[in-house]
């Protein structure tokens, strides 16, 4: 099992009607909404009369239901990396990462029925997928420079790809892991992260190995 302290961090909560605490309250409305309707029964009004907010409220922050989706990556993005990731002494690159994703899994268990719902919904909506893969995409990349692992150029776009791959194959054990520590989960996450670690190079060595290449 990889190393590193997992920090558990709490999910996004409800709260005032504007700035971040609206946008959690119009998050946590369109996930419920989804876990009970799926992701193409989804709408606007519907967030909003879930949420209690006037629609053009709700318009204002998420202009649409795409919007909420992504809104909800960054909001984890948030959550996740309201903790530093503090490296050990004898931590590897992949502990990092691996620490990080897990703290992912904790703060989206909240969501987990919604998001089991999107796995299933979102194939059948392409631009919506394909938002939802960007914004994947990015949050894999934050990730990474936030456990101190080079993303730049080609190499960097490859190991971001690869860490999405990994975090999207550990969702899916993740979608059914009914643990109360999500063990599953961990070993999962683990064995695919030691897969791809030889592409997992900190940030001063990615650096001198691109220069080398140049």
């Amino acid at each position: 099992m990889a190393a590193g302290s997992r920090r558990r961090n709490a999910g996004a909560g409800r709260g005032a009607d504007t700035g971040i605490a609206g946008s959690d309250r119009i998050i946590a409305a369109a996930m419920e909404l989804i876990a009970a309707q799926g992701w193409r029964n989804l709408s606007l009004a519907a967030v909003a009369s879930e949420a209690g907010l006037p629609i053009l409220q709700v318009y204002r922050i998420f202009p649409s239901t795409t919007a909420m989706l992504c809104g909800l990556f960054r909001r984890i993005d948030e959550v996740v990396l309201a903790t530093p990731a503090e490296a050990e002494a004898d931590e590897r690159p992949r502990d990092r990462v691996f620490d990080l994703l897990m703290r992912r899994f904790d703060a989206l268990q909240t969501y987990r029925p919604a998001l089991v719902a999107l796995r299933r919904d979102l194939p059948a909506d392409p631009l919506a997928a394909l938002a939802a893969g960007s914004a994947l995409l990015r949050s894999m990349r934050l990730m990474l420079e936030a456990a101190g692992i080079g993303c730049q150029g080609i190499a960097g776009a490859v190991v971001v790809k690869l860490t999405a791959a990994v975090y999207l194959a550990a969702a899916h054990t993740w979608s059914r892991d009914e643990s109360t520590d999500l063990a599953p989960t961990m070993a999962a996450l683990d064995r695919r992260l030691r897969g791809i670690e030889r592409w997992l190079v900190p940030v001063s060595r990615f650096a001198r190995n691109s220069a080398a290449e140049a």
